[in-house]
């Protein structure tokens, strides 16, 4: 069964400039830095973009494979870490983004998840990426997490957190989610 926890946070609209200032790499940076967020995880009409934040900055998967992160094919990114996550996609309107911090703000009941992440063969390892192809399909993508070349372990996760509310009626529904991190896969962490 699953646990709801309650925990602390806030949610609320965030500004994207029209043109993310023109330059989108900097403009993440610069939301992961004020944040302190960890990770990447961008969807455009060409790929899936992973990314890391280390010391010197914001680092890509597209160093080791996959498309360039331009806002012009960008449909939604988040970048996320145990506390938080920034959520931005494309409408009609243009640019939309939420911000989720926890630790402040009013209780919120959530449970947490675990998604097994495409990928059972490690193709080629790079710069703290990992290219992965999964199956004869051979589906691929390019998460930041280092492991040796040759066939997987673990399986990797992506953990996810439900917030929970309730109707008028009383039914719970998931409000929204968040990412929080990614990981190699956790029997334990599974039913959490």
């Amino acid at each position: 069964m699953t646990e709801i926890k309650e925990t602390k946070c806030i949610v609320e609209t965030v500004t994207v400039p029209a043109d993310f200032n023109g330059d989108i790499k900097t403009w993440l940076e610069q939301q992961a830095n004020t944040h302190t967020f960890h990770w990447l995880l961008a969807h455009a009409d060409d790929g899936v973009i992973w990314g890391e934040m280390r010391d010197d900055g914001l680092h890509l998967s597209t160093s080791l494979f996959g498309p360039e992160l331009r806002a012009k094919t960008l449909q939604m990114a988040r970048l996320f870490g145990e506390i938080g996550e920034l959520y931005l996609w494309k409408s009609d309107d243009g640019w939309s983004a939420r911000l989720a911090v926890e630790g402040e703000g009013s209780i919120a009941e959530y449970y947490d998840e675990c998604h097994l992440l495409w990928g059972t063969h490690v193709e080629k390892t790079e710069e703290g990426f990992v290219r992965l192809r999964h199956g004869a399909e051979g589906l691929r993508h390019a998460p930041p997490m280092p492991v040796p070349e040759g066939e997987l372990e673990h399986l990797l996760v992506l953990n996810v957190r439900h917030f929970v509310d309730y109707d008028h009626e009383g039914q719970a529904y998931v409000a929204f989610s968040r990412l929080i991190s990614i990981g190699p896969f956790n029997e334990k962490r599974r039913t959490k």
